[in-house]
């Protein structure tokens, strides 16, 4: 309890001097890649490690109290026989993603790439013996799909993570000493450098685990884990590669964009985002499941239907938001065919509607009882997902010239008033999980 106490102390006396990125000024290539990931809207989540193995989610060591000791050795036996990056990508980029963000180490502290800062990785550890990160940037650069990674913050097995933080406290690894804090910092900015040197153009790291650590305040926790050196860094070697950090609290100086976890902008139904204020200056994220965990669990077939993500994206698009679709792929690198087919068939969607989605902002109108809007300057795309009959469409002070069914090209009949515009919606189609009507107004919204 004396060495806790001790180190706490310590990075309490050493925080004035760290601080997120004092003064961060983006570049003019950061803020075109925040304009460019803005109008992607979409991307692929890949949450895979050698958690796979056992089948119950990525957060399987901490929540079954599994020793360290014992976890590491599952990398012996990690085998992704059928591992093909380039058949993943087509397989994104058919989805109509534009990006994938994939976990090159997560909490378990597996690295999923050729490291030289451990052994620990999937070059060294396991008879695979191939960097997956390397093959997955060569078939992103070939089908022109942005790479970014997930990167965590926390780790449940080295001992120079000292203290321990909330989670993992059953894992039985060494405890460090007062001079171990150091040296975890400067093996996370070591990590960062070969992730930014060796794999091409990154387009963001997506930083998660800085609530592990306790700390009187958001900025506390900033401050003992110098986050002002790792963005600092990030930014030195790629400029353009944007920061998130999943810290579910209001923006850091030097991050580049803003992400929520298994919610929209605004809303907190996960229990993740009750101190996020939503950035009205940089792009926004929001990432969810497809069943009920991120990592690949063999029992869980709990999966959202297709309608029911389309209709996320298109919530996403409305507020603002890309959004970020998790994939859990098995031991072996195959994705689940269950996942597959949901990608596939938003891809057709995508290719049909993808126009009401891609390089839009949030519509004029913000939620409504019948659904949501996306925008492109003087056009609204009104996406209903359940009304029928009339509806009202809060555009005030400017002039609509026509609305349209996107489907079929018939003109839609309205009205406008006071209110609004008041539509009168066509019939809607069989088994139409959006049903689109284009607004063409006078002046640009």
């Amino acid at each position: 309890m004396r060495k806790v106490l001790t180190l706490l102390a310590a990075l309490v006396l050493v925080a004035p001097f760290a601080s997120a990125q004092k003064g961060y000024v983006p570049a003019p290539e950061n803020i075109a890649a925040r304009k460019q990931y803005a109008d992607d809207k979409f991307g692929i989540f890949i949450h895979w490690g050698i958690y796979s193995m056992i089948a119950d989610g990525e957060w399987c060591m901490h929540l079954h109290g599994i020793k360290y000791d014992e976890y590491k050795r599952m990398a012996a036996g990690f085998y992704p026989s059928k591992f093909n990056a380039e058949e993943w990508v087509k397989v994104f980029k058919a989805a109509g993603a534009k990006y994938i963000t994939i976990t090159s180490r997560h909490h378990d502290g597996f690295s999923m790439y050729g490291t030289k800062a451990s052994d620990y990785n999937i070059v060294d550890a396991t008879p695979f013996g191939r960097d997956i990160i390397k093959e997955l940037s060569e078939a992103c650069a070939k089908e022109g799909i942005s790479l970014h990674f997930y990167y965590s913050h926390l780790d449940w097995g080295r001992n120079d993570y000292w203290p321990l933080g909330n989670t993992g406290a059953k894992s039985e690894r060494p405890d460090g000493d007062e001079n171990s804090w150091g040296h975890y910092i400067d093996f996370m900015c070591t990590q960062l450098t070969e992730l930014l040197t060796n794999y091409g153009p990154i387009g963001g790291i997506w930083f998660d685990g800085i609530w592990d650590k306790p700390g009187s305040s958001i900025e506390d926790q900033a401050k003992i884990w110098d986050v002002d050196r790792q963005y600092s860094l990030i930014h030195s070697l790629q400029p353009a590669c944007l920061i998130g950090n999943n810290h579910h609290h209001k923006n850091f100086e030097g991050e580049d964009m803003q992400l929520f976890e298994k919610d929209l902008p605004g809303k907190n139904t996960s229990g993740f985002s009750a101190d996020s204020p939503v950035s009205d200056s940089l792009p926004l994220e929001t990432c969810e499941t497809m069943n009920n965990n991120w990592g690949y669990c063999a029992d869980d077939f709990t999966y959202k239907s297709t309608d029911r993500l389309i209709r996320y994206l298109v919530s996403a698009a409305g507020n603002g938001a890309n959004f970020l679709l998790n994939v859990g792929p098995r031991p072996d690198g195959t994705i689940p065919e269950e996942q597959v087919k949901r990608l596939l068939e938003m891809g057709e969607w995508l290719q049909k509607h993808g126009e009401t989605v891609y390089e839009t902002k949030a519509g004029c109108t913000g939620e409504q009882p019948w659904g949501i809007t996306t925008q492109k300057d003087n056009i609204l795309y009104v996406h209903n997902f359940n009304a029928s009959g009339a509806i009202l469409v809060p555009v005030k002070g400017n002039k609509c010239v026509s609305a349209v069914d996107f489907e079929t090209g018939a003109a839609v009949p309205f009205e406008q008033t006071k209110e609004g515009l008041v539509m009168t919606l066509p019939a809607r189609p069989a088994n139409c999980p959006d049903q689109i009507i284009t607004l063409n107004f006078k002046k640009n919204l």
